[in-house]
């Protein structure tokens, strides 16, 4: 691509006014959807029944779902685990006035009856609401406890303003990519929250290039202004943000049309997020930094003779 063959030109900051309020609005409009809709929370966080079933033969997932969906279980996941395909797993929901046992019960007497192929029940258990209330507490403190951490690092690495923008990069992602789920419904289990820290990781780490550009370019650059020289450090950094980005989308694409029913919620939040991410990296924590009067004299090292004039 020609773009990447030298450095390109791009007036990113000047764009930088516009692109707050698009992700102004994106965010308000997220924080709407959860407040109204919440989440769509899976098995893992809203406790359920999980059933393991061994066939004879290799067990037809697609026609077991189907089975179930037309017998009112439409919220039913089914899973293949294992090499051969002869065990499955049958995650449901519980449903109100109705004990677990017997949804269990009439979930194996449906597919006795409704289907051909000859299984055995190898394992039944059930997942309570509190252990679910347990698991979203805990998820949120690792998430609130990743963020704190990511704060510090990035104040003592750069300056305490550029620790503000990472956050609100950070915060900007994870409430957006929060808000498409609740929006579409999407399920939203362990392994989505295990998608969002990854999200939290890669955001980060784009994030960190970019300031590392910018407090090198202040330090080498000594004619341009602050608005200059961030907006030279985000070309120069363009295209390993985009490649990166692209390539990663890559493999995350394969994942949501191959890896099946289970992985695809895990997939789409990665795909959310390493969208959103990658526009936040160049917009959002550098706007964030300008907004907060960064400029050339908070990166610039201390000399001897600075710390000796400080003190008589």
């Amino acid at each position: 691509m020609r773009i990447f063959a030298k450095t390109p030109t791009f007036d990113i900051v000047g764009k930088r006014k516009f692109a707050m309020v698009i992700s102004s609005i994106l965010f308000i409009a997220s924080i709407v959807t959860l407040s109204t809709n919440w989440l769509n929370l899976g098995l893992d966080f809203r406790g359920g029944i999980e059933i393991e079933l061994g066939y004879a033969q290799t067990a037809k997932v697609e026609e077991i779902r189907k089975t179930l969906s037309r017998s009112g279980y439409k919220d039913a996941v089914v899973t293949n685990i294992g090499e051969s395909g002869q065990n499955v797993t049958i995650r449901i929901s519980e449903k109100d006035n109705t004990s677990k046992v017997e949804i269990s019960n009439e979930v194996i007497g449906i597919l006795q009856t409704k289907t051909s192929e000859e299984f055995e029940v190898r394992r039944r258990e059930f997942v309570g609401a509190k252990v679910g209330e347990e698991l979203r507490e805990d998820g949120g403190i690792a998430m609130l406890i990743a963020l704190a951490g990511i704060m510090v690092y990035v104040m003592l690495r750069f300056e305490w303003r550029f620790s503000l923008g990472a956050i609100t990069a950070l915060i900007h992602d994870v409430g957006i990519t929060l808000g498409i789920f609740s929006f579409f419904k999407i399920n939203f289990d362990l392994t989505v929250l295990a998608a969002l820290l990854a999200v939290i990781g890669y955001s980060l780490n784009d994030t960190i290039v970019v300031y590392d550009r910018i407090r090198e370019n202040f330090r080498k650059i000594r004619k341009g202004n602050t608005l200059q020289v961030t907006n030279t450090s985000l070309n120069q950094t363009l295209s390993r943000t985009l490649m990166t980005s692209v390539t990663t989308l890559f493999v995350l694409s394969a994942m949501y049309f191959l890896g099946g029913d289970l992985i695809r919620p895990f997939a789409i939040a990665l795909i959310i997020g390493v969208l959103v991410g990658t526009y936040s990296s160049i917009y959002v924590a550098s706007s964030m930094v300008l907004a907060l009067k960064i400029d050339r004299s908070h990166l610039m090292p201390v000399t001897k003779e600075e710390k000796a004039d400080s003190y008589p």
